[in-house]
């Protein structure tokens, strides 16, 4: 579009070049004095040709006025293909798009915590986990039954620090793609040729600052996840053992005498 712009310039300057060359070389007709009086030529005495240097001063200032006007056009023509110019550099877009990239990292985080072992991160999932699994002993539970349960709390912990380790290990392999994708919105943005591409050159970089508050987000959840299951199974643990230790402390029925047998006979 601006080599159009352009190439269509090119004819108008010629023939205001061409305007200013024939002015150029009528002005000193013009300037002349006349030092007769008004001619009079006869050829072959049939007719006759008066030269009126008013009339033809006033023709050459016509001429100057129309060329005047020719070059505020050309002026005007060069002005708006000027304009015409920036607006198809500030309209031009980035090159460069970044949105796949990261969606792909979003996508990876979200897959780890999707991944996660035991309870997931839903709410009735974890309601119904403490309340089956982290609630209140019953004191008619068996020993066998409470050792299960005392053995799923920490299949839990450890579940959950290891959930917590793989999201780490996922949000730290995005850092290097996020680097190398920051250096080239950066490159792009400082090459901009127009506002449109500055514009989108910054918005990419907002988008890149999402992703990575998306990996700070799910980081913190998978951390605090495993805290949580740690200190829920502590909890736990210290009701259980309190009701254990009320069982050994309970009286029995006490000892009761009776006969004994050493031998058959």
């Amino acid at each position: 579009m601006t080599r159009n712009i352009i190439a269509t310039l090119h004819p108008i300057r010629r023939i205001a070049g061409t305007t200013a060359l024939a002015l150029a070389l009528a002005a000193p007709l013009a300037l002349t004095p006349v030092l007769t009086t008004p001619a009079h030529a006869f050829f072959g005495g049939l007719s006759r040709i008066v030269y009126d240097p008013t009339n033809h001063a006033e023709n050459l200032l016509t001429a100057a006025r129309t060329l005047e006007q020719i070059n505020n056009q050309i002026a005007s023509l060069q002005n708006e293909a000027q304009m015409l110019i920036n607006q198809a550099r500030d309209l031009a877009s980035l090159p460069h798009s970044s949105l796949q990239q990261l969606q792909r990292n979003v996508t990876r985080t979200q897959q780890l915590l999707d991944e996660a072992q035991s309870i997931a991160f839903e709410v009735q999932e974890v309601d119904q986990a403490f309340e089956r699994e982290y609630g209140t002993p019953d004191l008619s539970m068996s020993e066998q039954q409470l050792l299960a349960d005392a053995r799923t709390r920490w299949s839990n912990t450890m579940g959950g620090l290891q959930d917590a380790m793989r999201v780490q290990a996922g949000v730290t392999g995005n850092i290097e793609a996020q680097r190398a994708e920051m250096a080239t919105l950066v490159e792009q943005s400082q090459g901009a040729t127009g506002a449109l591409q500055a514009s989108q050159a910054g918005n990419q970089l907002l988008a890149l600052q999402s992703q990575q508050l998306s990996d700070l987000t799910a980081l913190l959840a998978a951390t605090g996840r495993a805290e949580a299951l740690a200190e829920a199974e502590r909890a736990a643990a210290a009701e259980q053992g309190r009701i254990q230790r009320e069982r050994f402390l309970t009286p029995g029925t006490g000892y009761q005498p009776g006969n004994a047998r050493m031998f058959n006979n």
